[in-house]
């Protein structure tokens, strides 16, 4: 790393190591496309190349600051293996062999409607991503909706964020974080649920510090491990893994019972609170305690830090939401923010950090779980708006939400789907119990993989591959967690024959000879999204490429203005007590906990949770091809508690056998006391790596897996000749 630091000479500047930039021809504005952060960075570029990067100085989200993958962004671009042709075969076992783009989009198309014509229209799944920009989603959505008519079309974002999106729905009765960034200058007590922001969201991070630095206020965590996070918070709740609804239940209880409630609010805004209090009085902190792991004076403690707040704010990210209780979880952080009347105000939210960059985009308007801008499959009057504007036919569209990603791939193994589209999607990593996934992907007659990079694991089954531009190499927008549409804007030309998503998408649509898909361009696209999205809570009708570029970005609802005057967005949700139910209340949820997570026991006497690391991102497919971020975490390892590791005779450095009823898996040990005795983490970043050991239990709402939650057992063994990374 010292090669790449250079230090500048000067009055004041003299001890200060800074990053050498290479020398560039021009800088190019866009937009991160990474976390959910949604962070405006400049890319240099020199010769028509990428060749590094830089934050956007006076970004409303990060004011010039990257993280470590977005300081080393450019080299994503860059990097070997990208893919560059479309690509053939006829069965699995024979080579992939390159092709041009329209035998591909013929033979895609051919294999599409075979399929749908043997076995009917849901015999086909299409699977998306939360990486792709929202006028693709949108385009996608007309294509898989409006065209293909398969009810099995989902994104991975059910993989992170669908529990989010269940709870907001049940609680609020629309989709859409309430909150933003600012929320952070304005609260008195912050508390985060399964949220290790230093590492997943660093910018985020650097904005809550900010803002402690100018006005103190208690943090609190609440995560099984001891995060970097954990470690910087005033209070550290060490949860049991899968009991934050019980703790949750208590908190409310002591609100209630010590007068700290705003009776006042619940009133005006909220609907059911019998049926909640009713649920909510069988959990003391007495009772809840010994469920929890939280002794009940904790528990007591903190519920008259937030309740007695003035403001107080809750982030969660994947701790709360990758659960069997996710979507109960997310309804009772939201019973809580209703409890005390902390919705709508500075200061005052329930704000689910995101996940992927434009995980947002995808729940705005790719039609996956309903229809464009919010709009619900079970509503018959939303199906004839949208059948109506893309001038389709409404049998088109199916009268409720089809299976999950979650659900498709058994129903594949089941052989009740045929042929699958994988779009920006790695399930051969990131699907829970990943031993069976290949056997899953091997029963399909039809597999189409569509990504930016090959060969990758899924790639192994495909029938045709489809080279995809990336992040900087077309134009769109993103969608961050606070709501902020921000432009993402081409800066290099992609590599080889490599297309744009949604020209794609397009091919696709003409070889099938469907003509409904009018809009072509990206600008296009995004107008018809503000024509389908006028007066829906996801209002985008007031944006254009040349507003969101100029100010950084602007939070939905933006409605467009009758005199043309500039948008300027919506920060916060609910600030006038209206919500998105029939009765314009929000709901209170009563949430009974039933215990029905894989719990360790004699055989398997270990709880496995697993997540991210800073250096890496989801599966690896960029990260994992970044000399510098593999620099710093180059092998999948497994943290286990000094006390265990000393019992089992291993110490850093040596390697066990970590073991679930699914898998099994070699791994490198740390020892540390960022886990508690008894417990193991694992980054789940590599691929056949930690989702070897995970189970499938899904939420029931969201049908989002419990990827946090199994029992595993360690056993050591010698160190391996050769230690292997797989990208």
């Amino acid at each position: 790393m010292l090669d790449d630091i250079t230090i500048f000479k000067g009055d004041y500047q003299d001890r200060i190591p800074q990053l050498r930039q290479n020398p560039v021809d021009t800088w190019e504005y866009t937009t991160c496309g990474y976390c959910s952060t949604g962070c405006g960075i400049e890319v240099g570029v020199r010769d028509g190349r990428a060749v590094t990067v830089r934050g956007k100085a006076g970004h409303p989200v990060n004011d010039g600051k990257l993280c470590l993958k977005g300081i080393w962004e450019f080299e994503a671009i860059n990097a070997p293996n990208r893919a560059l042709f479309p690509m053939l075969r006829d069965h699995i076992g024979k080579p992939l062999e390159r092709g041009s783009w329209d035998a591909a989009f013929g033979h895609v198309a051919a294999e599409f409607s075979r399929l749908q014509k043997t076995w009917g229209r849901d015999a086909l799944a299409v699977v998306s991503t939360g990486q792709i920009y929202t006028e693709e989603f949108y385009t996608l959505g007309k294509l898989v909706r409006g065209g293909l008519g398969t009810n099995n079309y989902d994104g991975n974002t059910t993989l992170c964020m669908a529990s989010a999106v269940s709870g907001y729905k049940r609680s609020f009765g629309a989709d859409g974080p309430p909150g933003c960034y600012g929320d952070f200058d304005h609260t008195d007590c912050l508390i985060a649920f399964g949220s290790n922001l230093v590492e997943c969201h660093p910018v985020i991070y650097w904005r809550l510090k900010n803002a402690l630095e100018r006005r103190r206020f208690p943090v609190i965590v609440v995560d099984p491990r001891v995060t970097q996070f954990a470690q910087l918070a005033d209070i550290h709740l060490p949860i049991l893994p899968g009991t934050d609804v019980v703790l949750l239940n208590a908190m409310a209880h002591v609100i209630l019972a010590e007068g700290l409630a705003d009776r006042d609010y619940i009133a005006a805004h909220t609907s059911g609170f019998d049926a909640w209090e009713e649920i909510v009085r069988g959990f003391s902190p007495e009772t809840a305690a010994p469920v929890c792991g939280i002794p009940a004076a904790t528990i007591r403690r903190v519920a008259h830090i937030y309740g007695k707040a003035a403001s107080a704010m809750c982030i969660w990210t994947m701790g709360i939401n990758q659960s069997t209780h996710g979507s109960d979880g997310v309804a009772g952080i939201n019973n809580l923010s209703l409890l005390t009347g902390n919705v709508g105000r500075p200061g005052g939210s329930p704000l689910s950090i995101t996940g992927q960059c434009n995980a947002m985009g995808t729940r705005e308007f790719s039609s996956c779980s309903g229809l464009p801008g919010y709009r619900a499959l079970e509503n018959p009057e939303h199906r004839r708006e949208i059948a109506t504007f893309w001038g389709v036919e409404e049998a088109l569209l199916p009268t409720a939400r089809g299976r999950a990603m979650t659900d498709i791939f058994p129903a594949i193994e089941a052989g009740e789907i045929k042929g699958l589209w994988l779009i920006a999607t790695n399930p051969m990593t990131s699907m829970p119990d990943t031993g069976r996934v290949a056997d899953i992907l091997r029963k399909l007659e039809f597999l189409v993989v569509q990504d930016v990079f090959h060969p990758l694991p899924s790639t192994e089954f495909a029938h045709v591959l489809l080279p995809a531009a990336m992040w900087a190499e077309k134009e769109g927008t993103f969608t961050n967690s606070e709501r902020r549409v921000n432009r993402v804007r081409r800066v290099v030309a992609p590599p080889g024959e490599a297309k744009s998503d949604q020209d794609i998408f397009l091919g696709v649509a003409d070889a099938l000879g469907f003509t409904h898909l009018t809009a072509r361009t990206p600008a296009q696209v995004l107008a018809e999204i503000g024509q389908v999205s006028e007066g829906r809570p996801c209002d985008y009708s007031g944006l254009t490429y040349e507003r969101l570029e100029a100010v950084g970005g602007i939070q939905w609802p933006a409605p467009r203005t009758a005199d043309g005057t500039a948008v300027t967005g919506t920060p916060r949700l609910y600030a006038d007590g209206q919500f998105h139910h029939p009765d314009g209340r929000a709901k209170l949820i009563p949430l009974p906990f039933t215990d029905n997570n894989e719990r360790p026991d004699a055989e398997y006497p270990f709880w496995l949770n697993t997540g991210r690391v800073v250096e890496h991102w989801h599966t690896r497919t960029k990260t994992g091809r970044i000399g510098n971020l593999n620099k710093f975490s180059p092998v999948p390892y497994a943290e286990i508690n000094g006390r265990d590791a000393a019992r089992m005779g291993v110490a850093a450095l040596d390697f066990v056998r970590v073991e679930s009823r699914r898998g099994r898996l070699d791994l490198m040990v740390q020892p540390t006391e960022r886990v508690a005795p008894g417990a193991v983490f694992i980054p789940f970043h590599h691929a056949r790596g930690a989702n070897l050991l995970t189970l499938g239990l899904l939420d029931p709402h969201s049908r989002q897996p419990a990827f946090k939650q199994c029992a595993v057992r360690i056993t050591p063994i010698p160190r391996p000749a050769a230690i292997r990374q797989e990208v």
